[in-house]
């Protein structure tokens, strides 16, 4: 059975604007509670954990927060707090982050979560993490990918022109065509210094022959790109190569080690 709940309002010290609570629809996650709502007409939750770590952690899921959910499951068990709102079909544009803000100030005032955030991104969700984290290096604690998108020239621009994606990058850019797409130079790979001099950590996971967002143009150009300025990102490439869905889908590996890499770098009190 489903219930509706509103979360009280927390005061909190980190500097978050004070925003208004809002009705929750409550149901089971993986043993966790899952609080579902409405934000500025998108779907969003935030799954609050039987016993809440120190410092309230969270992950924040850019994408698909469904697939390859593992990862969250487990440090759910550890007390984090798992929050999204889905603006996926925005593609980390500017209007996409603007939401991502308000979406910030909300959970963090209602729950009290902490001031910054492990980014969890799924393909391309990539996009929304990596935009989010160079224009606001300060709220973010790390990012975790999984075959993330890393440039709008490798996809959507070389997938299918007639389906949504291609249009929506069109739409929610403000690109008069796809010469105006070509010619942005806001791409992820192209703002990664700020995340460099910002030591985010990084990690991906990947497949090397994913064919849909293709390893080479994406994970490991943003890899080649860091290093110039001095920074990396801890990649790991699935083996054997996977079939599914142009090698863009696999069983996840390394879920311990993710978990491992979240709770080091974005677990516990932050700010001391």
């Amino acid at each position: 059975m489903k219930l509706i709940a509103i979360t009280s309002i927390l005061i909190i010290s980190h500097g978050a604007l004070a925003a208004d609570p809002v009705a929750t629809t409550s149901s089971d996650w993986k043993g966790a509670t899952k609080q579902s709502f409405e934000f500025e007409g998108h779907k969003a939750f935030v799954v609050v954990p039987t016993k809440v770590a120190p410092g309230k952690p969270w992950v924040w899921r850019t994408s698909f927060p469904d697939f390859h959910a593992e990862v969250d499951a487990e440090l759910v068990k550890e007390g984090f707090h798992i929050a999204h709102v889905d603006v996926v079909s925005m593609l980390g544009s500017d209007g996409a982050l603007e939401i991502m803000d308000r979406f910030r100030d909300l959970v963090r005032s209602q729950w009290g979560l902490a001031e910054k955030a492990a980014l969890e991104a799924v393909s391309r969700g990539g996009l929304h993490a990596y935009r989010y984290a160079s224009t606001r290096p300060d709220r973010v604690a790390c990012i975790y990918a999984d075959t993330p998108v890393m440039d709008l020239k490798s996809w959507p621009l070389k997938a299918d022109k007639t389906k949504g994606p291609y249009l929506d990058a069109l739409k929610f850019y403000g690109f008069a065509d796809e010469a105006a797409l070509v010619a942005f130079k806001g791409n992820p790979l192209d703002i990664l210094e700020p995340i460099a001099k910002a030591k985010i950590p990084l990690r991906h996971v990947i497949s090397s022959n994913d064919t849909v967002v293709p390893a080479e143009d994406n994970t490991l150009e943003a890899k080649r790109r860091l290093e110039k300025f001095g920074w990396t990102i801890d990649v790991h490439i699935v083996d054997p190569a996977t079939t599914i869905n142009g090698g863009h889908h696999f069983p996840l590996v390394g879920i311990p080690e993710s978990v491992a890499f979240i709770k080091k770098h974005a677990g516990g009190p932050q700010g001391e």
